[in-house]
């Protein structure tokens, strides 16, 4: 797994555990729906913190707790 698919599959877990859908995770965290729709079908190359940031404000969480999760942890060093 890499780091793209940890964030996707993060917040399809947070957006799962809050029973809210991928639309209302967007009106929350102010992140416009072609956003979120982007960075779920792997089609953001890059997720920026500024996004995930709003993405936790949304969902009143703190930054740290979005990485604090099984996928994170588990991911390879990408730079040898």
């Amino acid at each position: 797994m890499d780091t793209r698919q940890a964030v996707v599959n993060r917040i399809n877990s947070l957006c799962e555990d809050n029973g809210i859908t991928p639309n209302a995770l967007s009106y929350k965290a102010g992140v416009p729906q072609s956003t979120i729709k982007s960075i779920l079908n792997n089609e953001t190359k890059n997720v920026g913190i500024v996004t995930i940031k709003k993405i936790c404000d949304g969902l009143e969480m703190k930054l740290p707790e979005f990485f604090d999760a099984k996928d994170f942890w588990e991911l390879e060093q990408e730079i040898r």
